[in-house]
């Protein structure tokens, strides 16, 4: 038995199903999932020695890759002065003025521990703001476990085949609309049928939490316009894409501005933090400014705000996007060149340096085609490329990240891997 088997042996005995996150038990793709030992650059080393390429990057904080030397100094920096204050601190405003200069559309944010956390927040905002209760989420995106959003959810609502999630109160989860992420008829019928008992529409702009589904060119500008129309706020779920797909986020790639914005994942550089933000006259609607209640004992964090600005700072160097661009384009490319060798049916893409493929011929435009492609022939892909040395996130329904720390020599390693694990997949 391997140390990592046992460690999952003794995690079964204390945690839900071994894990602290469901996906990471590797239910959907089968096997013990490893435990990890130490990270440097691209790569992970379990505790039993042996070492992976890493498209996961901690589900997409990590840019820069594990352990930067700019965001370890931050960090250690950060730790020397007190690890945490329960009062305000320098770098709070720091991080946030980062932000509003990267993304003009937030022009005020509020910083919590979670990407859940601002979402939540964000869509008690939107409903004190427009008082209105009602909410459109599209089928298979995730804005966290909130009790709102756990309706048709992706991420690994949709990788454990489960339904909505039981412990959601009914009324609660009778609030939420879901639609098809894409299709733009049915939301303008939905908008013309109650489009005024519509608080917010929450979208990922990206989808990230299905595999990688990118939207129709005119899909958010038609969300935008209706929104307008009807007096609904529109909120950008950028947890994942916020300085992922652009230097801005996906509304600088999309040219569409949201009133209100949520983001984590890089901007805490790998710690725990998220954010809301948006609109000053809606941000001023937030305690202690106004009656909107919102509060964290965590929130700002002196260290977690270190190792943002660490990330984010360290990104801003010149060409920093155009080589994830460049370097993500031609993995895609690669495995999708590989899949037609094989005669085997894929689709793949990718914004900036978030990427994913299906095991069908596409294209994948929302979740419904999303969930008929063959998990079954991913499963045994991932087994075979992580054989072969090659992380990849263990369920069909979750995106993957390029870092700044892959090389052009890890792209064609990687290529060359899941080539053969395509033939071995195909094989099986």
């Amino acid at each position: 038995m391997s140390r990592s088997e046992e460690l999952f042996e003794r995690a079964r005995a204390v945690l839900p199903g071994g894990v602290n996150s469901p996906v990471r038990a590797f239910r959907a793709v089968g096997g013990t999932p490893f435990f990890v030992a130490r990270a440097a650059g691209a790569q992970l080393t379990d505790v039993d020695g042996r070492t992976y390429l890493d498209y996961v990057g901690s589900w997409g904080p990590l840019i820069l890759g594990h352990a930067h030397p700019a965001v370890l100094d931050a960090i250690r920096a950060a730790v020397e002065r007190g690890w945490s204050y329960g009062t305000p601190c320098e770098p709070e405003v720091e991080l946030a003025e980062h932000v509003r200069r990267r993304m003009p559309a937030v022009e005020m944010l509020r910083c919590v521990s979670s990407g859940t956390e601002a979402t939540m927040a964000a869509v008690r905002l939107a409903r004190a703001a427009t008082r209105r209760d009602a909410i459109l989420k599209f089928e298979g995106c995730y804005h966290g476990h909130g009790d709102s959003f756990l309706v048709k959810a992706g991420s690994g609502v949709a990788t454990l085949g489960l339904p909505d999630s039981p412990g959601v109160p009914a009324v609660l989860a009778g609030l939420t609309v879901t639609l098809p992420f894409n299709d733009t008829p049915a939301v303008d019928a939905l908008f013309r049928r109650q489009g005024d008992t519509l608080a917010a529409v929450i979208v990922e702009p990206y989808v990230g939490n299905s595999g990688f589904i990118a939207p129709a060119p005119e899909f958010h500008t038609t969300l935008r316009a209706l929104c307008d129309r009807h007096g609904a706020l529109l909120i950008f779920d950028e947890v994942m894409t916020g300085f992922r797909v652009a230097a801005g986020g996906a509304q600088e790639r999309l040219h569409v501005r949201p009133d209100l914005t949520t983001l984590g994942k890089i901007i805490g550089g790998g710690m725990p933090v998220g954010a809301y933000g948006g609109r000053a006259d809606l941000m001023r609607l937030v305690a202690p400014e106004g009656p909107v209640y919102q509060a964290g004992t965590l929130s700002g964090n002196p260290v977690a705000m270190a190792a943002g600005l660490a990330t984010l700072r360290e990104t801003e160097r010149p060409g920093f996007y155009e080589t994830l661009e460049r370097r993500t384009a031609r993995l895609v490319a690669g495995i999708a060149n590989a899949a037609r060798r094989h005669g085997i049916a894929v689709t793949a893409g990718h914004a900036g340096s978030m990427w994913g493929m299906y095991f069908a011929r596409g294209p994948i435009r929302n979740f419904a085609e999303a969930k008929a492609a063959d998990t079954g022939a991913f499963a045994r892909w991932h087994r075979a490329a992580l054989a072969r040395g090659v992380f990849l996130a263990p369920s069909a329904f979750e995106a993957g990240f390029v870092s700044g720390a892959h090389t052009d020599a890890d792209i064609d390693f990687t290529i060359t891997q899941l080539d053969a694990a395509l033939g071995e997949a195909r094989a099986r």
